[in-house]
């Protein structure tokens, strides 16, 4: 019996290929999506889930007070904090100190010293714990020993490739870390997996002296992070209450700071704080990625139920005679679903093909490494199968029901009263306006995501970006003491205007949040500031404004300070004068000196944050950068010019630079990926629903055939024809609008919470979404409106 379904069920399914071929089309795309947003998902959330340990591993957390009562919350740790809690807390398994660098100079010379091949990898610096705590896979060395001698290095394997060929050649051989120190292969890693925040290139034991650890409590340095194993049955929540009282015995009386532990599952999805990979994926973004994978498979389920009904007439005089010849209503709604099976077996086929090569082009947008294989793995089998059952009975279940509640009499009439019952056809309706509802939402999204991103690019920054190229240099004495002549040699280059030197941009909020004593107090300020350690040029060459006071001088033995207004409130003072001339100490007179400048308020990182309090300094051991104004037409050149006298300079460095507008874009990268994919969601959705209504406008138009003939019999022209069809449709169109917009604004608003400068959301972005929607659905409904309006009323009426 089932055989015969199947034969009967592909029969008409071949025989009504045009809706059959729009169905397969809707739900493959709709499938597609469900699996393409599964994959990121599972992705995502896999990030650390392959270390055995992991529900034991936790990172701590700085918390500091804030202003309200509230709290704030970083990933950075004091330097002395590993140590101390080894002494405090020997109850826990395992404590590592984690610092990361970033990229440094790592060289390999031949026999007679001459580097003969150097690259920048990424610096992890590590305790032995480390790797009793997390699990990464040795190929050489051993764990437990590699990182003992503070001179020793452990390579991943294709670092080691990079610099040796073969992997198993790099044990014991000798590198250079900065030109400086020496260091003695000891292991090689495996390549960390990609869903990982430590991508560990190359690792150096932690009491190497190149980490430089202060033994300051106060300041904190995104680099450093420290992670914690706990033993079975300990909790966070023990350890968290004991880190209350650790904190007060090594802090200071007015350093109310204190520690927590984070899991490790959170730190790819705490947007509160951030990581090594300096990505973070909230969870709201993945529940809403959930949500447009279930309305785009809704989507699809839904033009399957509008084109199957608008089939049923169709249909009628078979469903008549199997009825006649004695099928029962459970057989013929058994055979409804088995094509309904076969359709969605189908699609599913051509979407796991079709979302092969959308996870390429979506790892593209996303910079993810996306890739067909990861649609080979059981939990995507399970999810196929599920969607197969699923779509199935929820797309083919109320068809199958409509057609086999056929009254067999009428049916060969073909008075098939059920077929246009006012409830089927405001059921049908009701799933075209919550179609649209769905891909008007996107679309109004999307719109206002791209506003806020064009908001972000023209928002004034307080300081110059244009052609500003900024250049890295050696960090150490001989650097250093090239400062002046380099700034000679740039000033002669065509095309160069200014020249500065500094630790970092005005649009870096740099690594460090430094404490300082004011004004000559004992105490530190009850806040922390973003230092920037510039030279006399650095607010002329930016571009910064001076409210009060003047630049830097241009000397050595004496500290000057420069503020910005955010600092100056901060302390309490009315006017930029009043803080003119009042004495910052920082480290203990590491930089002391007086405030003889105030700058208007200047955004030290992306648009998101707020604007911090800020010092500028001049002392030239921190100095590591060269930022370069350019002029001219051909930028190229100059940064020629520039590569050629730094390769003359630092001979053993590698020539780098960067567009300071380019690395201020690179802010925003997360909201212009979200705008591309929500592009693409949208665009589908629309397309969906377009389907969907044509096939509630193909329902229609065979419902009011014989309708359309009697109106062209009493005059009426093939325009009215239209604009009686499509008057109905931009009427469920328009509610489709009335409805979403309330849902938009109400989710966007909440979206844009996240950032202190943004947007009001107008009503022309809603507008242009809305009529973007109608012109599109107009010119499906128009395709239909006009094929009916242009039969031949004769041939209409002929039936009756």
């Amino acid at each position: 019996m089932f055989s015969n379904y199947l034969k009967t069920a592909s029969r008409s399914l071949w025989r009504n290929k045009r809706y059959s071929i729009i169905n397969i089309t809707g739900l493959t795309l709709g499938i597609a999506v469900c699996l393409v947003i599964f994959v990121i998902i599972r992705y995502e959330k896999s990030f650390d889930g392959f270390h055995a340990k992991k529900d034991r591993i936790f990172r701590v957390l700085t918390v500091s007070n804030k202003p309200g009562g509230d709290y704030s919350y970083t990933e950075a740790v004091p330097f002395p904090l590993p140590t101390a809690l080894h002494n405090d807390f020997p109850d826990m398994e395992e404590i590592s100190g984690v610092a990361s660098f970033g990229e440094r100079l790592v060289s390999v010379a031949d026999s007679k010293g001459n580097t003969y091949k150097k690259f920048k990898p990424r610096i992890f610096f590590l305790e032995p714990s480390f790797f009793r705590i997390f699990d990464f896979t040795w190929l050489a060395g051993d764990k437990s020993t590699a990182l003992n001698d503070p001179n020793s290095i452990v390579l991943s394997r294709s670092v080691a490739e990079k610099y040796f060929g073969d992997w198993r050649k790099a044990m014991g051989k000798t590198l250079r870390l900065d030109q400086l120190f020496s260091l003695t292969v000891t292991g090689v890693l495996d390549d960390p997996p990609s869903n990982s925040e430590f991508q560990l290139q190359v690792v150096v034991p932690y009491s190497h002296p190149k980490f430089g650890q202060s033994k300051d409590w106060v300041s904190l340095d995104d680099i450093h992070h420290c992670y914690v194993l706990l033993r079975p049955g300990q909790t966070a929540a023990q350890i968290d209450r004991r880190l209350v009282s650790f904190s007060k015995k090594y802090k200071a009386a007015d350093n109310e700071s204190t520690h927590k532990l984070q899991p490790l599952a959170r730190v790819h999805t705490d947007t509160a704080t951030s990581n090594f990979m300096g990505r973070v994926v909230s969870v709201e973004r993945i529940r809403a990625l959930w949500l447009i994978a279930v309305f785009i498979l809704l989507i699809a389920c839904m033009n399957f139920i509008n084109l199957s009904t608008a089939q049923a007439v169709n249909r009628a005089r078979e469903i008549g005679v199997r009825k006649v010849l004695g099928s029962r209503r459970w057989q013929l709604q058994l055979q409804f679903l088995t094509e309904t099976c076969i359709l969605v077996f189908t699609s599913l086929l051509l979407a796991v093909t079709i979302a092969s090569f959308i996870l390429r082009f979506i790892g593209l947008v996303m910079e993810l490494p996306l890739h067909p294989q990861m649609l080979l793995n059981i939990p995507v089998f399970l999810l196929l199968a599920a969607i197969l059952v699923m779509v199935t009975f929820l797309a083919g279940g109320y068809p199958s029901m409509v057609l086999a509640g056929f009254n067999p009499v009428n049916a060969l009439k073909s008075k098939v009263a059920a077929s246009r019952s006012k409830a089927g056809i405001s059921l049908r309706r009701g799933l075209v306006v919550f179609q649209f509802i769905i891909a008007q939402a996107l679309i109004i999204g999307t719109l206002i995501i791209l506003q806020q991103l064009n908001y972000f690019r023209n928002q004034p920054l307080g300081f110059s970006p244009n052609a500003m190229v900024n250049v890295p240099f050696r960090n150490d004495s001989a650097g250093n003491s090239k400062i002046g002549y380099l700034r000679d040699q740039l000033k002669m280059i065509k095309g160069v205007e200014q020249v500065s030197f500094s630790n970092s941009t005005p649009s870096e909020a740099g690594s460090w949040w430094t404490p300082f004593n004011f004004d000559h107090a004992e105490k530190h300020t009850d806040f922390a500031a973003i230092s920037k350690w510039v030279d006399a040029d650095f607010v002329d060459t930016y571009g910064l404004q001076l409210l009060a006071g003047r630049s830097l001088t241009r000397t050595d033995s004496v500290r000057e300070f420069i503020v910005n207004e955010t600092l100056v409130k901060k302390l309490g003072l009315a006017r930029p004068e009043d803080i003119l001339y009042k004495e910052i100490d920082v480290w203990n007179g590491f930089a002391k000196g007086p405030v003889v400048g105030v700058v208007r308020d200047f955004h030290t990182g992306p648009l998101k944050d707020a604007i911090g309090p800020v010092f500028m300094c001049n002392v030239r051991q921190r100095l590591n950068s060269a930022g370069v104004r350019l002029s001219g037409s051909d930028l190229q050149a100059s940064i020629k010019a520039i590569e050629k006298l730094w390769t003359e300079n630092f001979p053993e460095q590698i020539f780098e630079y960067q567009f300071l507008d380019d690395k201020i874009s690179s802010f925003y990268k997360e909201e212009q990926q979200l705008a591309q994919l929500y592009k693409i969601f949208a665009g589908i959705a629309i397309f969906l629903s377009c389907l969907g209504l044509y096939g509630l406008a193909s329902f229609m138009a065979v419902q009011r055939l014989r309708e359309v003939g009697v109106r062209k019999v009493l005059g009426a022209t093939a325009s009215n024809i239209v604009l009686l069809f499509s008057k109905e449709f931009m009427v469920l169109i328009g509610i489709a609008f009335v409805l979403a917009t309330p849902l938009v604004w109400y989710f966007m608003r909440q979206w844009l919470q996240h950032y202190v400068y943004r947007i009001d959301i107008g009503w022309g972005v809603f507008l242009a979404g809305g009529i973007a929607s109608m012109a599109v659905a107009l010119v499906t409904v128009s395709f239909q409106a006009v094929k009916a309006a242009m039969t031949n009323p004769v041939k209409s009426l002929k039936a009756d």
